[in-house]
């Protein structure tokens, strides 16, 4: 009579991992069952939180792009703060925004205060921005060329993007800095440009240092803020219209405040910035160099700028926030003149953003200068 087949004893629901000392069944020998149980039990964990992993992961996707797809067919989507998210390229036009918008949104200066617009080099962390905003104000193309790739960046699909220049006739300026004619002033309404007139001019992009463009770039920026809020159209309308009254009065101070002056003609020894102004108020200017604060003057520029300095007896000489006055300083030694600042106004320094200093004001210190170096009574 064969002896019965012995069966193993089946191994027991899986309840937990045993420790691993657990699966040593005596003393140089291991437990096969512990063992099985061991492994079995830990393949099933692993393989549960694999998914678990995969499952969290997928929801966080997809609530992500669900709510991605929601602002992105919403034209009228506001940030977290339920504020409208406007980004401006320069400090005028941050300023004009701002006081437009007031508290109904979050307005942002894209250039770090203190670096130069001419030359910027838009950052990553921009096109995050951008693609998180609502409205995007730049000046010209002329004034930031890189806007354009900046924008070639961005894939939101509510961003609206508004050139303040819309509806500003441009004035040719010096490319090399000359003192030259604003060939408008001399042309007849309705008469075409003669291309030989541009030889040696290029469109000046300084648009907001004539005040009454900056009125106007004032209504591009509230007519783009109030297609995206509607609901608070006649705040920005009030708001809009008593910043236009400002730099109306700013206009009317600087036509009173230049009009009796001694000297009808003022200098800078930095890039071609001061155009639309002179050309505003009636007066003759010249720069070492033209529009872009990276060339270099020639030895006949500022031979001709030494020149013009002692010819017209002028004292003073200006220079430009946040660029090296090393070619006014140089100018200044070797005609005895005393230097004078002018501000751009394309961007201010962390001390004047910090300082919350304002359009207007850098405007009326201007006049002040301007009105020390022309010897105005």
């Amino acid at each position: 009579m064969s002896p019965p087949l012995l069966k193993a004893p089946a191994a027991p629901p899986l309840k937990a991992c045993p420790p691993l000392w657990r699966i040593r069944g005596g003393r140089g020998s291991y437990d096969s069952s512990g063992v099985g149980r061991f492994f079995r039990c830990k393949s099933l964990f692993e393989t549960f939180s694999k998914f678990r992993t995969f499952l969290v992961l997928m929801i966080l996707l997809f609530v992500t792009l669900l709510s991605a797809c929601a602002r992105s067919k919403d034209p009228e989507s506001k940030g977290q703060s339920g504020k409208l998210i406007v980004v401006a390229t320069l400090f005028p036009l941050y300023d004009f925004a701002r006081n437009i918008a007031g508290d109904r949104a979050d307005v942002k200066l894209l250039l770090p205060p203190g670096a130069e617009p001419h030359s910027f080099e838009p950052r990553t962390s921009d096109m995050v921005m951008l693609n998180r905003a609502d409205i995007f104000i730049y000046t010209n193309k002329f004034m930031e060329p890189w806007a354009e790739k900046l924008l070639k960046g961005i894939q939101s699909s509510r961003l609206s993007v508004v050139d303040a220049s819309s509806g500003v006739r441009f004035v040719q300026g010096s490319i090399d800095g000359g003192e030259g004619a604003y060939l408008h002033q001399n042309r007849k309404p309705g008469q075409k440009e003669d291309h030989d007139e541009h030889k040696g001019q290029g469109s000046d992009p300084h648009i907001w240092l004539d005040f009454s463009n900056a009125q106007k770039m004032v209504d591009t920026i509230a007519g783009a803020i109030i297609a995206k809020d509607p609901a608070n159209k006649d705040l920005y309308t009030k708001n809009a219209e008593t910043y236009k009254a400002r730099l109306a009065d700013l206009d009317k101070s600087y036509q009173k405040g230049l009009s009796n002056c001694s000297k009808k003609i003022f200098i800078n020894g930095g890039h071609f910035t001061f155009g639309y102004l002179a050309a505003r108020y009636g007066l003759r200017y010249r720069a070492a160099y033209g529009f872009s604060p990276d060339a270099e003057p020639t030895a006949r520029n500022l031979a001709d700028i030494s020149k013009t300095l002692r010819q017209e007896g002028l004292g003073h000489l200006f220079y430009e926030e946040l660029l090296s006055p090393r070619i006014a300083d140089t100018i200044a030694k070797e005609t005895g003149a005393t230097l004078l600042k002018l501000h751009g106004a394309h961007n201010i320094s962390k001390a004047e953003f910090d300082g919350n200093r304002t359009f207007i004001e850098l405007m009326e210190r201007n006049l002040d200068s301007l009105m020390t170096g022309l010897q105005c009574r």
